[in-house]
């Protein structure tokens, strides 16, 4: 063992002592000390980034601000907003220019653009939902304008009498009808695209891509034409709901169909090794796998017909009472109760009407938000139930099999003594 050197204590050097972590020790048994690891940052986001933004909204603020007041007879706000916009852009790349090349600058330019029309869109949505909130918040506060109808309610009635009672069960009964029909026929077109190709399923692809871009007035117009001219059917809710369904259709073929291209191959030719057909390979491979995608399919078709207008006042008529029959009389929706109580002159039923717009945007969340629910769990998660389910009947089969095994129906295989090799 050798001997340890004396070490000069900090009084004696004349200095400050040091914190324990900056000594190291080799001694057995010592406890090493070490400072805390700086993380590292990794975003993309720089200190210069942000000073250069705010300098450049600053000074485009000011010099719009100098064009309109002092420099020209400039007015109005879109263009006040647009011009400002733009000299933002350019003095935002010269800023970030003194710092960066010319490829990073375009990126920061990019950057921004894109950013600032999210910010728009952002602003755009959250303007119009608190702008319906806060007209409809007069006629949202009565209880009455949930539970009635619109019966006993004249243009000069106060909020405390009639509701939206029969627009909200005709959207509900509407939709239902609509979906009925829209999901099986949506889905098993969009797996018919995928699983069977040709020359049919190509023409077939054409069509529902053109057909998404359909104006929903021809749409109502062509249900009015077949169901009610044509075939003496009378407006009600379930012609409503035919007219909802040429314009769901699509969209839920065309968003459904590109879900399904996502699903590797590699899993219809698993299936199809182990001797599936086609049609067992879809349904238990295919469609479990794209589920949260299909559900998401079917919730932007619902949210194109829940809000349609058009197709509705042609085909569904208008009532102020209530109808559950949808084979017969008028049914009135959410947004034809809506357009009708709007373009009212007088005060109340403005208020109503965008109580009633309140109201079908609060019933689109609530749809949202199923969706996620049902649609939230990965490809073959089952649920507390299915799991149980599945307990259930591996005991079941178990019970099976040990019974023919007693039976001798099913013999089992004799166990073989491993032999030893001779040495």
């Amino acid at each position: 063992m050798g001997t340890l050197a004396t070490e000069s204590t900090p009084a004696e050097l004349g200095t400050e002592p040091k914190p324990a972590a900056t000594v190291a020790t080799s001694l057995p048994g010592a406890v090493r000390t070490k400072r805390p690891e700086a993380r590292r940052s990794t975003s993309n986001l720089r200190a210069t980034d942000v000073y250069a933004c705010v300098g450049a909204a600053a000074a485009s603020l000011s010099i719009t601000g100098l064009l309109y007041t002092r420099l020209t007879g400039f007015t109005g706000f879109l263009g006040f907003v647009v011009i400002a916009y733009a000299v933002f852009i350019g003095l935002y790349a010269l800023l970030v220019s003194f710092d960066e090349d010319g490829p990073a600058v375009r990126d920061r330019i990019v950057s921004a653009v894109v950013h600032s029309m999210g910010l728009l869109l952002m602003t755009g949505l959250v303007f119009v939902v608190v702008y319906t909130l806060w007209e409809g918040r007069r006629a949202l506060l009565h209880l009455n304008f949930f539970f009635e109808d619109m019966v006993l309610a004249g243009p000069l009635q106060p909020l405390t009498v009639g509701g939206i009672r029969h627009a909200f069960i005709g959207t509900l009964i509407q939709i239902g009808l609509a979906l009925t029909i829209t999901v099986p026929a949506g889905l098993l077109c969009a797996v018919f695209l995928n699983e069977v190709p040709g020359r049919y399923s190509r023409f077939v692809r054409t069509i529902v891509e053109a057909m998404t871009a359909l104006p929903s007035i021809v749409a109502g117009l062509f249900i009015y034409a077949l169901a009610i001219v044509a075939l003496g059917m009378e407006k009600s809710g379930f012609a409503a709901s035919l007219a909802i369904t040429v314009m769901m259709l699509p969209i839920v073929i065309r968003a459904a169909d590109v879900v399904i291209r996502l699903v590797p191959g590699t899993l219809r030719e698993a299936s199809y090794a182990l001797g599936a057909p086609r049609w067992r390979t879809a349904w238990h491979v295919v469609l479990p796998t794209a589920r949260s995608g299909l559900t998401t399919s079917v919730i932007l078709g619902t949210a194109r017909g829940i809000g349609e207008t058009s197709p509705v006042l042609l085909t569904a008529g208008f009532t102020t009472a209530t109808n559950f029959n949808p084979l017969s009389a008028p049914m009135v929706s959410l947004p034809l109760a809506t357009f009708q109580l709007v373009k009212s002159p007088e005060q109340a039923f403005i208020n109503r009407g965008f109580g009633t717009a309140a109201v079908l945007l609060g019933l689109v969340l609530v749809l949202f938000a199923i969706a996620r629910v049902i649609g939230g769990r990965g490809p073959g998660q089952l649920t507390k139930r299915q799991l149980h389910r599945r307990v259930l009947g591996s005991r079941k089969d178990a019970r099976r099999i040990e019974a023919r095994r007693g039976t001798g129906q099913f013999p089992t295989a004799p166990v073989q003594e491993p032999t030893r090799s001779q040495p």
